[in-house]
């Protein structure tokens, strides 16, 4: 039986309660989810589903991350609600892919871990694979693992696993019409051109959850939890004197501005630091910058293409306030200027939950 797989939460419980129900019954995992957006949760979800079912003993197959096309399938759908149509034609698009492969490796079933996903509709499911059991002769097989305290169950083995609980769904329109409801900043949709890795990001994630992969391979015990901490997105920086001349610069992260914009010009100058008359503004050199964090970028342009780590960032700016909680933008040019200056500064600090990988 082909068992399409949606992500290791859901996959995980489902495919234990196939191996105890169908033990005669060889199970092939197939990750095809071209709606997952963006990529790197793509990326994250896939290699979660790759741990479980190496636990699992279940062969894996990935199919084409075909985000383009799904994009164009749902044209149209964009502002429907979770289950409602978009959510029908992603299904019908997935089973299509699925019911193919199934075909190509002479399998004559196939069921998807949908299924057990508490945000999905079983009848809305059950219609659209058959459809593609009328249209393609593989048979659907609706398993409702849910009933009798099922979902009970999948949140114990969740948490047993240690799996990665996503907290959407994955489509780019579930995801926008569900932090809108939360009140909350989408910041899945950050990704920072210098690549730089941001706290409590899907990258930050991948990489923990790569690392923890490594550590199962070793042998070394450890634990996942979750702590609440300050974030922190920057949306906009800009810097320029009279005729609107952009000044190259560098904004360090948890420099905030309650009005976004501020004119005015560097008062003086004392132990390298450039003192700014309005929003407690500072001014470092790229040099003093260099030195204090022994870095060797040439140019302010290099530096903001070229991020060095959050924390890093974090060290020098204790080092220059000296106290914690700093949030004054400091401001990071080539050569402090001596003019009339406005500056452009949308960000914002919010509440939030990371987790954290402990070795035991």
């Amino acid at each position: 039986m082909l068992v399409h797989i949606c992500c290791s939460v859901d996959s995980h419980f489902f495919l234990e309660k196939l191996q105890h129900d169908y033990p005669d019954e060889k199970l092939i995992g197939f990750f095809y989810d071209p709606n997952i957006h963006p990529y790197s949760e793509y990326q994250l979800r896939l290699l979660d589903v790759k741990r479980s079912c190496k636990k699992l003993g279940i062969e894996l197959l990935e199919g084409e991350y075909d985000f383009v096309s799904w994009m164009e399938a749902v044209r149209g759908l964009e502002n429907e609600p979770e289950k409602g149509a978009r959510c029908e034609v992603c299904f019908d698009r997935r089973f299509e892919v699925s019911a193919k492969k199934a075909l190509e490796l002479n399998e004559s079933k196939i069921t998807t871990t949908l299924l057990v996903s508490p945000l999905k509709s079983q009848e809305q499911l059950k219609r659209s694979g058959d459809i593609f059991f009328k249209k393609y002769g593989v048979e659907f097989i609706a398993y409702d693992y849910r009933k009798e305290g099922g979902t009970q169950d999948q949140s114990r083995v969740t948490k047993e696993q240690q799996l990665y609980r996503q907290d959407y769904c994955g489509c780019i329109y579930g995801l926008t019409m569900q932090r809108e409801q939360q009140e909350r900043l989408m910041d899945e949709m950050f990704s920072p051109i210098s690549n730089q890795v941001l706290p409590a990001s899907i990258e930050e994630r991948l990489d923990m959850y790569k690392h923890r992969m490594e550590l199962e391979d070793k042998n070394i015990a450890y634990k996942i939890v979750k702590e609440k901490f300050l974030n922190y997105r920057q949306f906009n920086f800009k810097l320029f004197f009279k005729n609107d001349t952009i000044i190259p610069a560098y904004a360090l992260s948890y420099s905030t501005m309650p009005r976004k914009k501020a004119q005015g010009s560097i008062e003086f100058i004392h132990d390298n630091i450039g003192y700014f008359n309005r929003e407690e503004i500072r001014f470092v050199t790229l040099d003093f910058f260099n030195t204090t964090c022994n870095f060797e970028y040439k140019t302010v342009n290099e530096l903001i293409f070229n991020q060095p780590d959050f924390e890093e960032e974090q060290k020098f700016r204790s080092v220059l306030t000296n106290k914690n909680y700093d949030l004054s933008p400091i401001i990071i040019v080539d050569e402090i200027p001596h003019t009339k200056l406005t500056i452009e500064l949308d960000a914002k600090i919010y509440e939030d939950v990371r987790e954290k990988l402990i070795i035991i």
